[in-house]
């Protein structure tokens, strides 16, 4: 019997799995990775820690493709099978003649098309296989959305590049009204299916213009947080901030309203990276809060250096103004104009 699933339904499913697989394997990265780095030097053991979140972060295809099929209410073999064609599709495995590489996170674009395509050929299929689902399936998955997947990734990869492009000609505008833009496209970017991190390195995004892409993405991540405070569990809201918004994809474009707050806070807090110089590099701008890339990357480019002063302005510009600013335009636009309620920013994870 084959199952029956509606176009919403369908899409919903491919972006729920695509936000909550994209947290859990950045989630020890953000944790664990800047302060193993930090005591490093002290204990040699921890780059057993470095390498182990590397790899967390190298198998989001896995990770997200397997939730894509479990959203599906696939069986098992048919959930791995998913995980498989989606990593392989990626973008981020590297086969040279000397072996296989993993380097990076891969397309999440090209990951939720690869997932869909496989998604589809099963539900096609449905039980028609029974007991030849083990042996079929899997190859079935990589050969033909897997490559279909992985012949398609250059072209995806073209659609990062041209927002790439497009940001970059922000940074040729006066410094507050860049710094405003940047912070509000990044606030945005992060809650959709762009990684900021590959459009910040395409277009070495740095100085100013990567400080206040990171504010904007922190302005995102506690905006989330504190907008579904009270309708989500507390791990669900600190994962927003800690680990990555995009867990919020599918109900920002379910309801792009709710990125209305986000959007006010992300231009408040943009006009403090340019009156600040909060600074930062193409590595570090597609991050914001999470692992406390942000932060480190603006005290170590400041010119004062690691200060009093220096600390100061980045506890404000990085966690006290997004988050203050945060509660001021959820009282906006849940009391005085109330255009926005709390429920619609819960997540059912």
């Amino acid at each position: 019997m084959t199952q029956k699933v509606t176009p919403r339904e369908f899409i919903m499913n491919i972006l729920n799995g695509l936000a909550i697989g994209t947290v859990i394997v950045l989630i020890p990265s953000a944790l664990l990775s800047e302060l193993s780095k930090a005591l490093l030097p002290t204990f040699p053991f921890l780059v057993n820690v470095l390498n182990a979140v590397n790899l967390s972060n190298s198998m989001m295809g896995v990770v997200v493709g397997t939730l894509i099929g479990i959203n599906f209410r696939f069986s098992p073999i048919q959930s791995a099978a998913v995980g498989l064609a989606t990593m392989f599709a990626s973008g981020a495995v590297h086969f040279t003649p000397d072996g296989m590489l993993l380097d990076g996170t891969g397309d999440i674009i090209n990951m939720g098309l690869t997932a869909a395509m496989a998604c589809g050929m099963l539900l096609l299929l449905g039980n028609r296989l029974k007991a030849y689902t083990i042996l079929v399936i899997p190859a079935l998955s990589l050969i033909i959305p897997g490559t279909i997947g992985r012949l398609i990734l250059p072209y995806i990869l073209k659609i990062t590049e041209w927002i790439g492009q497009g940001v970059a000609q922000l940074l040729d505008l006066q410094p507050i009204v860049m710094s405003i833009l940047l912070a509000v496209i990044f606030s945005v970017l992060i809650v959709s299916p762009i990684t900021t991190v590959g459009i910040a390195l395409a277009i070495s995004l740095s100085g100013i213009g990567s400080g206040a892409a990171n504010i904007g993405i922190c302005a995102t991540g506690f905006g989330f947080a504190i907008m579904g405070w009270h309708v989500n569990t507390k791990g669900t809201s600190f994962a927003h901030f800690i680990g990555s918004p995009k867990m919020s994809m599918a109900n920002a474009l379910k309801k792009p309203l709710i990125l209305l707050p986000i959007i006010c806070t992300a231009a408040c807090c943009g006009v403090l990276a340019a009156l600040w110089d909060i600074q930062g590099s193409p590595m570090s701008a597609g991050f914001g809060f999470s692992g406390l890339i942000g932060p480190i990357n603006y005290m170590n480019l400041a010119e004062s250096g690691w200060t009093f002063s220096t600390l100061l302005k980045s506890i404000i510009a990085f966690a006290a103004a997004p988050i203050g600013f945060s509660f001021l335009f959820k009282y906006l636009f849940t009391k005085v104009k109330p255009i926005l309620k709390e429920e619609d920013y819960y997540l059912n994870i």
